[in-house]
This record gives structure tokens, C-alpha cells and sequence, in this order.
């Protein structure tokens, strides 16, 4: 039987709406409600060095917000207790109210894996627009930032964008600008490590944008273009779509067509049906279907929304793409926002490492935090056989060795060189714990292996993927146990202490004039991971 028209619509409407809403893979909000369907993640500024200057800037940004379409109610962007700024609320809000609504006109966006952009690749790689298209989002952005930053402020539909520019900080605190003896103040080499990859990443992606095009080299040295780089990986959302409004000339094509269809007399009502549907489901096809199918990420930076501030548990906020408004909207969650608190958003799981490295701060407790201990092939082996009452037997090493479960050798170099985006804190693939599910499985099966008995080990065939469940309780006991002395270990080689810390951090606070931001940082890092090290301890045997 044909369907008939509305029940073709009533297809293709939830078509769509089963299509767009998601969630992605890095940073994440919560799923948006059928209404706003285009559910997104957003990530916000770092702390500013100087919160005092940019404030001066903001009753601009705020009007010409207002001039241009944004609208926003019962927030206002303050600061407090010299936190940087932040959103904030002016009166009691509900949830799901709507606090935020702005024009996707007034955003800049790049889309991953490819992003095409003719102004910026007629301004800077006029010979190769190919080097623009290929360059990681983060980088295609510092390039649009850097272009109405520099060189004209006016976007393509006429609207200067000067004043929510100027409200956007120029410093950050990322230990990216750290000392070298800050970075050693960490006391966690993992982080180091991606620091030293950043730095060689985005220099050598410069230099071949340098070389690939004349322009780009002239307009855009290596400070701005780290500066864009920064700005984009601390302010950009994404969402795993490409950011299409809702388009309503295909469809009024399509009912006029269908209209003089049957007005002509060239069919029936139900084969004019099938026409209008096939070219609505076309529009749903190209807006909603490709771009997942192809992977299509995309990452705004939108004003207003890129000045809320993260919290990694029970957030105020959420954002979603407005379909049918072409817009971005930040709502009220439950339980509501109270007058004179901080509305946050959720940056997604993110771990301290993250947050530092990229956004310049510290979250306490974070509940999504990661440790990553040395790789398994740099454990002191002998203090574990101590510790579980076993020797490892021969050819257990080589079996985990040749599984990769031993780790691999750094190589920044090779990882600088790669054009892979990937936030690389554990390039030698060492032992990931985490404060939500504990030790990796991987971990615990290669350690029931490796201190195996010869029965355990005859009886598993020397198969390391038949230790993937327990074997028997003194297998187990024996694997805990070694891994238990493994993080004690890396406990205690930590130069200072979990009390220490504590200690060092409450005089820090206390200091007259206050202490320096890297060093505060840097303590209140370390204290998070050591906590996190001590919970892992005393929960695995």
C-alpha cells in the first residue's frame, strides 16, 4: 500500500529527530531534548591573567551582543574571588529555562576531518588551499581568529565581530608558558611529556603552513597563530554533525512541485506524495545522515556561550544546536540555578591532565581523573615477586612483550611529526588508572599472567588472552598484590607527600599578596593525582 503524505511527513520528521540527536565522543553535555536536538559539548576559556582588563571590555561585548541578535536573560558575566570571569546568575532560574540564544551567524566553526573555508584559503593559501582543508580544526580556527582578529573584523554577513574579539583573553595560563622547574614541580612525567609534544606540534604544523603558502607565512607568525591554537582548543564545542540550519526552500520546492504535479494531471495524489517525500528525505539525507556516515565533527566558537566555566559534576547548564532558529541555545538543568551563583557547563569527562594542559586549571576530586602509571615493562619486578610470594616464570615477559603489554619507547619527534590530533599524555603506553573503574582489565590480565605458576601457565596453553578472566584465588591474590606494590611504588617515589602537599598548598592560599599561579597549580596537580593514587591502593586488595 502507497503511504500517504502525512504519513510520509510524520516519517521524515522523526527520521530527523532520531537523526540529530547524539552525543560525542570528547568534550560532552547531556543529550538535548527532541525540541533542540543538536546536542553539543562545550569548553570554555582557561583562567585569565588579566581578568581586570578584559572586564573593561566587556560592557562592549554585552551591547554589541545585543545589537546583534543574542539574547540572553537572568545572567550576567561577572567574576568572583578572582576566579576570572564566568556566567552568573542575576535572579532564581528554573530548569530548563533558556538563559542563552545566539545566531549561528555570529559563530566561527571549523569541520574535521577536512574543513573548506574560500575566504581563508583565498587569503592565506591563494596556490594551495589543500594545507588549509587538512590542518587539524584547532589550527583552522586560529587561522579565522587570527584573520578578524588582524586583518578584518567584518564577517561575511557584515557584522563586525571586533568587540567579542577584544573580550577574548590574549595570555594564558597553560603550562605550555610554564618554567621548566614548574613542569618538574608536577611530579608526573606524563604530563611533561604531552607539554613537549604541544610545543613540537603546533611549532612544526606553523612551519609547513609557513611553507606551503607565502601568505600564511607574511600574516600570521608563530605567537598569534599558538595564541588562535590556544583560544580554540579551550572555547570550541563540537558536535559529530555538520551544523546545518533547517532550510524550508527545499520543501516548499518540493509541495509546489507536487502541487503542479497533480494540478497538470500527471498522477495521483499518492505518487505526488512520494515525490515531496523522496526530496524531503533527500534534505534530511544531506543535513543529518552524510555527515555521520563521513564522521563529520564540527567545532564552534560561539560568544556569550564560550564564557561559562566548567564543572565536572552537576553542571547548571547545557548547550544544543536550535535546528529550526539556526542558532545555539544554553538552558537550565535540573536542579534550577539560584540568584548570585555560577551557571557552569560540563566540558565532558575530561581529566586533570586535560584541563590543565588545555584549559589552565585544576578540578578537585574530579571524578574523571586518570593516573598513568609507568609502563609494566619498567616495574621493578623484583619487588613485586616479593610482594605477591611468586617468581615469574620464563617466558612470561616475552609473551606480554611480544602482546604490547610491556609498553613502547617515546619518540616526541616521530608523534610531533604525525598528523594525527590526539591528546598524546601516554605515549609510551603506560598503565592507565582511573578514579571511575580502577585499573585497566588489560593490566590485571597480563599481571595473572606474568605471575602465574607453571600448572597456571601450562594449563592457560602460555596463552596471555586465557588470563583475560581469574584463573584461581591464589592467581588473583598474587596479581593484586603486585599491582598494589607497583602504584605503592610510584607513591613512593614521589618527592614530596599526600600530607606535604596539603600542608604546602594551605600556606600557599594563606600568603599575603597570593602565591605564584604555576606553583599553585602545579601543588594543587599533584595533590589530585597522589589522592587519586592512594584511593586506587586501598581499593585494590
Amino acid at each position: 500500500m502507497t503511504p500517504t503524505l502525512p504519513v510520509l511527513v510524520t516519517t521524515i520528521v522523526s527520521l530527523a529527530t532520531q537523526c540529530v540527536a547524539f552525543t560525542t565522543p570528547s568534550p560532552i553535555l547531556r543529550d538535548a531534548p527532541t525540541v533542540r536536538p543538536f546536542a553539543l559539548s562545550a569548553v570554555k576559556t582557561t583562567s585569565e591573567a588579566s581578568t581586570t582588563s578584559r572586564s573593561k571590555r566587556i560592557k562592549a561585548f554585552t551591547e554589541w551582543a545585543k545589537e546583534n541578535g543574542i539574547k540572553s536573560a537572568g545572567i550576567e558575566l561577572s567574576s568572583a574571588d578572582n576566579s576570572g570571569l564566568g556566567l552568573y546568575a542575576t535572579q532564581p532560574l528554573s530548569p530548563n529555562s533558556l538563559i542563552i540564544q545566539v545566531p549561528t551567524k555570529l559563530t566561527l566553526s571549523a569541520e574535521s576531518p577536512k574543513d573548506y573555508n574560500q575566504l581563508m584559503e583565498q587569503t592565506f593559501f591563494p596556490s594551495n588551499p589543500k594545507a588549509y582543508r587538512i590542518a587539524p580544526w584547532w589550527a583552522c580556527l586560529s587561522i579565522q581568529l587570527n584573520y578578524y582578529d588582524k586583518i578584518d573584523p567584518v564577517s561575511k554577513q557584515g557584522i563586525t565581530l571586533k568587540p567579542w574579539l577584544d573580550a577574548l583573553p590574549r595570555t594564558y595560563d597553560t603550562p605550555l608558558h610554564w618554567r621548566q622547574t614548574t613542569l618538574h614541580q608536577l611530579h608526573y612525567e606524563p604530563i611533561a611529556n604531552a607539554v613537549s609534544l604541544q610545543k613540537s606540534k603546533w611549532k612544526r604544523l606553523h612551519e609547513d603552513l609557513a611553507r606551503s603558502s607565502p601568505e600564511f607565512a607574511a600574516r600570521i607568525p608563530y605567537p598569534e597563530f599558538e595564541w588562535g591554537c590556544e583560544t580554540a582548543r579551550s572555547r570550541a564545542f563540537s558536535g559529530a554533525r555538520s551544523v546545518a540550519a533547517f532550510r524550508p526552500l527545499p520543501y516548499v520546492a518540493a509541495a509546489s512541485l507536487a502541487a503542479m504535479y497533480l494540478a497538470l494531471g500527471l498522477g495521483t495524489v499518492e505518487q505526488a506524495a512520494d515525490g515531496a517525500a523522496l526530496a524531503a528525505c533527500g534534505v534530511v539525507w544531506m543535513d543529518f545522515v552524510l555527515p555521520k556516515l563521513f564522521k563529520v565533527q564540527t567545532y564552534v566558537i560561539c560568544p556569550w556561550v564560550d564564557m561559562a566555566n566548567h564543572e565536572g559534576v552537576g553542571p547548571g547548564g547545557k548547550v544544543a544546536f536550535e535546528y529550526f532558529a539556526d542558532g545555539f541555545s544554553m538552558e537550565v538543568l535540573e536542579p534550577g540555578v539560584g540568584a548570585g551563583s555560577e551557571v557552569c557547563i560540563q566540558y565532558g569527562p575530561r581529566n586533570n591532565d586535560q584541563l590543565l594542559q588545555y584549559y589552565g586549571f585544576v578540578e578537585k576530586d574530579n571524578v574523571h581523573d586518570v593516573y598513568i602509571l609507568p609502563p609494566i615493562g619498567k616495574w621493578d619486578i623484583g619487588a613485586l615477586e616479593v610482594a605477591c610470594g611468586r617468581k615469574v616464570g620464563p617466558g612470561r615477559l616475552e609473551k606480554l612483550d611480544r602482546a604490547g603489554l610491556l609498553g613502547r619507547e617515546s619518540n616526541i619527534q616521530l608523534s610531533a611529526s604525525s598528523s594525527s590530533d590526539v591528546e598524546a599524555a601516554n605515549e609510551i603506553g603506560g598503565v592507565v588508572l582511573t578514579r571511575a573503574t580502577g585499573i585497566d582489565p588489560a593490566v590485571l590480565q597480563a599481571m595473572r599472567a606474568l605471575v602465574s605458576s607453571e600448572e597456571e601457565w601450562d594449563n592457560a596453553g602460555e596463552a596471555i588472552g586465557n588470563f583475560a578472566a581469574q584463573v584461581s584465588t591464589e592467581n588473583e591474590r598474587a596479581a593484586r598484590l603486585a599491582i598494589k606494590r607497583a602504584m605503592e611504588l610510584e607513591l613512593e617515589s614521589k618527592p614530596t607527600t599526600v600530607e606535604e602537599d596539603e600542608n604546602l598548598l594551605r600556606v600557599m592560599n594563606e600568603k599575603t599578596g597570593g602565591a605564584d599561579k604555576e606553583e599553585l597549580l602545579a601543588v594543587m596537580f599533584r595533590l589530585e593525582k597522589k589522592k587519586l593514587l592512594k584511593e586506587a591502593i586501598s581499593k585494590i586488595y
